[in-house]
């Protein structure tokens, strides 16, 4: 009968790691076993599986703007889009730079990823001019590496269509645009053929105002293709003068090209002489001239006989005055000019009131004022 052999028990570490510089043999030598190889694959999987979840969301967020991206200031393509906001406040932006310099940029700007040009240019702006233009301000002014890049939205829209509503939608949110600004960026966005017609252009672009506003809008685009590129001052014109302004060219075809030539003529320091030249237009186009009676008319007309002799010593006629400035202001309507280097000029016809603000207010700007009045009234 043949002697059974004992087998001894199973090792609970046989398929455990073997130490490194251990053999896992018991004669010193071979390979070690290490994990069994099922479980290597299933780890390998998982980690495959759960990086390509995490990139999934990163790039889903990225899309769809969720991800704040520090970018150089270089990088940033402040012309991307044209720009509806034709001037700013210079308070407002010396309050927004001593804002960064406090607490650091709040809010990101928008971005969409270009093509790679010259200078270093990966993106170009969508929203956020103001905290850019203040940002490059500091960087100059300070050189400090905190204003050096800028927070930004890294943004994908479908079209040049969703960049120019999202700019609109931005600015109409956080600064009070006039109807001209409005019109001037329904004219760009239709010469840079982004909309297929001012229809399409003021509905996509203004979807949210009514329709009463689309179509004032509209009216200033005439005044903005017609004058853009002679007028200084064109956020001071309200929006009584620009109407009316429409209202003659559509009557008058000629009355543009009269405009363009009188304010290229004129020189014009401030806003208020522009409006006041526009106005004056205005007023002459709007007074009818005298008929001139042919020469059978005036030899057949027999004379008034209540009328008076005419005598050579007569005083002549005044000429119509050009409408005030304030009849052509909306009730409650405040408009503010640029009087000068610092000087902003506040005027409320409502209030009977005349407000001066800006660094150029002084002792002696109040003096001279002061003189000037003594004079006026004397």
């Amino acid at each position: 009968m043949a002697k059974r052999k004992r087998l001894t028990p199973a090792q609970p570490t046989y398929l455990a790691p073997t130490p490194e510089g251990k053999s896992s043999s018991p004669l010193g030598a071979g390979p070690s076993i290490g994990s069994a190889p099922i479980a290597q694959v299933a780890s390998e999987a998982s980690t495959h599986a759960a990086l390509q979840e995490l990139s999934g969301v990163l790039e889903n967020a990225r899309a769809k703007g969720l991800m704040i991206a520090e970018l150089p200031l270089g990088a940033i393509d402040a012309s991307h889009l044209v720009r509806d906001r034709l001037e700013q406040n210079p308070e407002e932006m010396e309050a927004l730079m001593a804002s960064l310099r406090a607490r650091g940029q709040q809010t990101p700007i928008e971005v969409v990823a270009v093509e790679t040009g010259g200078g270093g240019i990966t993106h170009g702006l969508i929203s956020g001019w103001r905290r850019l233009t203040a940002l490059r301000r500091l960087y100059e002014e300070t050189s400090e590496p905190r204003f050096a890049n800028v927070l930004a939205r890294v943004i994908e829209p479908g079209s040049a269509e969703d960049a120019y509503v999202a700019m609109v939608e931005e600015n109409e949110i956080r600064v009070n645009l006039s109807h001209y600004e409005r019109a001037r960026i329904a004219v760009r966005a239709l010469h840079e053929g982004v909309f297929e017609n001012q229809k399409l252009a003021l509905q996509g672009l203004f979807a949210n105002a009514t329709r009463a506003r689309r179509s004032k809008i509209g009216t200033f685009v005439t005044l903005v293709e017609a004058l853009d590129d002679v007028l200084f001052y064109p956020t001071a014109i309200t929006e009584r003068l620009g109407l009316s302004l429409v209202r003659e060219m559509e009557l008058d075809a000629g009355f543009a090209e009269t405009l363009r030539q009188e304010l290229s003529l004129t020189d014009r320091p401030t806003a208020e002489v522009e409006v006041e030249i526009l106005m004056r237009v205005l007023s002459a186009a709007q007074t009818p001239a005298p008929q001139a009676e042919g020469p059978e008319q005036s030899l057949n007309k027999a004379p008034d006989p209540v009328s008076p002799p005419v005598s050579n010593t007569a005083k002549p006629q005044p000429r119509p005055r050009a409408r005030s400035l304030s009849s052509t202001m909306a009730p409650g309507e405040r408009l503010i000019l640029n009087a000068g280097p610092g000087l902003r000029l506040g005027f409320s016809p409502d209030e009977k009131k005349i407000e001066l603000m800006g660094d150029g207010v002084t002792d002696q700007l109040m003096e001279e004022l002061q003189d000037w009045l003594r004079r006026r009234q004397g």
